[in-house]
């Protein structure tokens, strides 16, 4: 059995460990044959040195987390242990591909937060296109910009289009005030709200106004070839399959693809009309294309959304 001795100098040892050392008895309790003692601002670790170096890993990375955000929440705690997990041993967010996927202007980092978006992260950077299939909830569409951001800023690519079906266009859109834009804009909101996490308003509006970054309706991709772009279909659920064939074959020279939905939420008539459902069973194990799915066990929402999600599963069986 190893022995180490961590020194917490950089972070307040209460926030740290939390109340009666509740975050290190939760990590103590996912490592069999580990003790863990906090002592003051020590922590005294026993076990075998591969335990060891991944408890010390998950510490480093709580300590980022309290001074970033102020304070810590079992949510982190399990977050780090799942990623651990998933990492193999490797640091926490090492597994999610790069400790950053994107750093936001107001000096905030977008990391992976559960498995799931670390497998999306580095689906990525290895697969041209890649669909990210799960419920409400689960950061795919969030992850997928982050990646789409970070690849203009490290020049990857030389634009970015996002696009969603506007399925209920067709009924509501005539009632709604305003032009066309006016009329669009609310069903394109989600990926406005991503963007101004990540770029400045004045970044963003000057990339926008150069059609670097372009948010639209999927129907205005027809007829276009996008080349040296990161091109994402948010909403896939909403989009038929002819739609889906469409916006699939858009892509150019040096392109990339991330295609998110949840086939449980489709707004078309019959579920079986969904693009997103067609295209996991014609496109599947071919070569260059990659499928990541999530449960409720990544949503990163209210706490109350993961228990809705598992309720209405329930009752849909």
């Amino acid at each position: 059995m190893a022995e180490r001795r961590i020194l917490i100098d950089k972070a307040e040892p209460l926030l740290l460990f939390g109340f009666n050392d509740v975050y290190l008895r939760r990590i103590e309790d996912a490592f069999p044959e580990t003790q863990i003692t906090a002592r003051g601002n020590q922590v005294m670790l026993r076990g075998t040195e591969p335990a060891l170096k991944r408890i010390a890993r998950i510490l480093d990375e709580m300590v980022v987390l309290v001074n970033r955000n102020g304070h810590l929440t079992e949510k982190d705690v399990e977050t780090m242990l799942a990623l651990s997990d998933a990492a193999g041993g490797a640091s926490p967010m090492e597994g999610a591909g790069h400790n950053a996927v994107v750093f936001t202007p107001s000096g905030g980092v977008v990391r992976a937060k559960t498995p799931n978006q670390a497998n999306l992260v580095n689906a990525a950077r290895t697969h041209d296109i890649v669909f990210a299939v799960g419920p409400a909830g689960t950061g795919k569409t969030y992850t997928a910009v982050a990646l789409a951001v970070a690849a203009l800023k490290s020049k990857q690519v030389t634009r970015i289009v996002l696009c969603r079906p506007a399925v209920e266009a067709g009924e509501r859109l005539g009632f709604l005030p305003g032009d066309f834009r006016d009329k669009i804009d609310p069903y394109l909101r989600p990926l406005y709200d991503a963007l101004e996490d990540m770029l400045s308003i004045e970044n963003l509006s000057s990339l926008m106004e150069q059609n670097i970054v372009e948010i639209v309706p999927l129907a205005y991709m027809r007829g276009r070839t996008l080349n040296s772009a990161f091109v994402i279909l948010d909403e896939a659920q909403n989009a038929t399959t002819p739609q889906m064939k469409m916006f699939l074959t858009r892509l150019g020279a040096n392109s990339r693809s991330i295609i998110t939905g949840d086939v449980t939420q489709t707004d078309l008539p019959r579920r079986s009309d969904s693009g997103l459902v067609q295209a996991r069973e014609i496109l599947e194990g071919v070569e260059g294309i990659e499928f990541i799915y999530f449960d409720e066990g990544d949503v990163i929402r209210h706490r109350l959304v993961k228990d809705i999600i598992k309720a209405y599963e329930k009752f849909e069986e």
